[in-house]
């Protein structure tokens, strides 16, 4: 069985071909990511508008791209798997179009696909490590990133119950308005890691970083809160006369905010202070409702230090840890097509056959039942 994914939620635009056998573990033909970040590096973020119109410029040639690289025809593909929500609705809605439009030519099942059920997914393709296999049912399942920073409850392949996540900025997003502070680039994530591994590596471990608050440490253990630690690091500039550049200047256009030295102390405060944050907040669940395995998926599943530092508190606790390969961490359509394509085993392909008024859903939560 072939399965063709496609994600479109934000500024990524993504075709993947799996091919699932008789066993659980898909096996992934093609993976293609047409990234759009050279776009949006220079506003700091992602602009809703620009994304969708490279949407429509990219969605075409890399559906192509895809089905050339798994070396297959659009003829042989057996469904359609899509990102319909979360996500930004003009992004959503180039390649919700796309996938209906291949799917009813073809006479082929469509299913869409949440976008954090695809991140939860993320974990059953090949790592091509197999120390590292995927987490059993029931597990938590972590899901940080760009935009999100939630906790589910991971009963089976479409089985997610939403326990708590963040009250205001998402993490990923966090990483960002960090970097943008300081005048250090798009996207944020791998900046401020890459400037912490260097200030350890130059002040070894034990080296006092800025302190800077850990919101909700202690208390609502299934919330997070990162708009206050992000203000911290923006207060923390300006009382040292560090955040002075011309704000009437488009951010393309300002220098670096502050010298390379500070930034690194700078960075290694608000990661460490937020790690903190994650590692208790994933320790404490995991307690409360006696699962014996965490999945960690999404961008910020990339992150060298959250990886480390997880790890430790597994290992000290008796729990196993779970992440995707890391080129699965980012937005991309091997994910949706593995949730999709899981979501097809268990309904049977007729459950998939009525989608002419499926529409975008770019608030759609987790565990609500789709409207197809």
């Amino acid at each position: 069985m072939l399965i063709l994914g496609v994600e479109t939620s934000c500024d990524e635009t993504a075709a993947a071909v799996l091919e699932f056998g008789d066993e659980n573990a898909p096996r992934v033909l093609s993976n293609v990511v047409a990234s759009q970040h050279e776009i949006h590096a220079r506003y700091g973020g992602v602009v809703p508008e620009l994304a969708a119109r490279r949407h429509v410029e990219m969605i075409a040639p890399v559906l192509e791209a895809a089905l050339e690289e798994a070396s297959v025809s659009v003829k042989e593909i057996d469904a359609v798997a899509v990102t319909r929500g979360p996500g930004l609705v003009v992004a959503l809605l180039v390649g919700l179009s796309a996938a209906k439009g291949l799917a009813w030519s073809l006479g082929l099942p469509l299913i869409g696909v949440h976008h954090l059920d695809g991140h939860v997914h993320s974990l059953y393709l090949p790592t091509g490590d197999e120390s590292n296999a995927p987490p059993p049912f029931p597990h938590l399942g972590f899901v940080v990133s760009g935009g999100h920073t939630d906790f589910y409850r991971v009963d089976g392949h479409a089985e997610a119950t939403h326990l708590g996540g963040t009250l205001d900025d998402a993490l990923g997003e966090a990483y960002d308005k960090v970097a943008a502070i300081m005048g250090l680039g798009y996207p944020g994530g791998p900046i401020v890691d890459r400037l912490h591994a260097k200030f350890l590596a130059e002040n070894g471990n034990g080296a006092k970083v800025v302190e800077f608050p850990r919101p909700f440490l202690e208390d609502r253990p299934y919330a997070f809160s990162f708009s206050g630690l992000k203000t911290a690091v923006l207060n923390y500039q300006k009382e040292r006369g560090l955040y002075l550049s011309d704000r009437n200047l488009p951010p393309w256009a300002r220098p670096q905010e502050v010298p390379e030295e500070v930034a690194c102390a700078v960075a290694a405060g608000f990661q460490e202070a937020a790690v903190e944050v994650l590692v208790e907040k994933v320790s404490g669940v995991v307690r409360r409702e006696k699962l014996p395995a965490v999945s960690v998926s999404g961008g910020v599943a990339a992150n060298s230090y959250l990886r480390k530092k997880l790890a430790e508190r597994a290992e000290g606790e008796g729990w196993s840890l779970h992440f995707p390969a890391r080129k699965y961490c980012t937005d991309n359509a091997a994910m949706i097509a593995c949730a999709g394509g899981f979501r097809l085993k268990l309904r049977g392909r007729e459950g998939f056959m009525d989608y002419a008024d499926m529409d975008a859903d770019p608030s759609w939560e987790l565990g609500d039942a789709p409207d197809e």
